[in-house]
């Protein structure tokens, strides 16, 4: 039997809105199976178009020269910027903190594309909690990397509270966190310059990178931004 053209995988409310996982054949690309995550019904991502996600990890990677390296995520979503810097065989550990139960239940459960992979990997271990308050929170171990992607952007958060990381205080306490020649990456759907300027203030190097794609659903090219920072 064909699969169904579209399909609600979950549907379930949650602190920040409801959340909603679906798959889709793509009528432009008939055999093209993706899948999308909403919330409160407004798109957040999607398994068809990763650069930036697999970026805010390569990039990262690329910055550092180290071996043995141990990498804290922010925000598990569908798995591909863990999947990213799990692909180094110069990363021993990489932990995923995800704020939302029911994602890190639809990998366990194998409702994501890179379920098999990721539940599958070792080095993975993913827990349920805030990334933000550990981040801001004296540290109890160090990481080499500090990859972000939870928010839209600095200046559009899901929470309230999320706020304080993004300025220059806020990521003083977060660069505690990082091992020395430690390197933080927040991902975003849009440029900030305040945000660039707080980086600035809190580390001594910063380097912005867009990641532009052409998104052939909607015929337009888009564009994410990579902020990095190390001192």
């Amino acid at each position: 039997m064909d699969k169904p053209l579209f399909e609600i995988l979950a549907y379930e409310p949650t602190e920040l809105g409801v959340l909603c996982l679906r798959r889709r054949q793509l009528l432009c690309e008939p055999g093209t199976v993706i899948t999308e995550v909403t919330l409160n019904h407004e798109f957040l991502m999607s398994s068809y178009l990763t650069a930036s996600e697999r970026a805010l990890s390569e990039v990262a990677l690329a910055m550092h020269a180290g071996t043995d390296l141990r990498v804290l995520v922010g925000g598990l979503g569908l798995g591909y910027t863990a999947r990213a810097a799990l692909q180094s065989d110069r990363v021993t550990r990489c932990e995923v903190i995800e704020y939302l139960p029911q994602v890190i239940g639809w990998l366990s459960q194998g409702m994501v594309p890179l379920s098999e992979e990721l539940n599958a990997e070792s080095r993975l271990h993913v827990t349920h909690g805030d990334v933000y308050q550990k981040l801001l929170s004296p540290p109890e171990e160090s990481h080499d990397l500090i990859l972000i992607d939870v928010d839209h952007s600095p200046d559009e958060n899901l929470g309230k509270a999320n706020g304080q990381f993004y300025t220059a205080d806020g990521l003083r306490r977060a660069k505690l966190h990082l091992a020395e020649g430690g390197i933080l990456g927040v991902w975003s759907y849009a440029e900030s310059s305040p945000f660039v300027d707080a980086l600035g203030e809190a580390f001594r190097e910063v380097r912005v990178e867009p990641v532009t794609v052409f998104n052939n659903l909607i015929n337009v090219e888009q564009t994410d931004w990579l902020f990095f920072a190390h001192d």
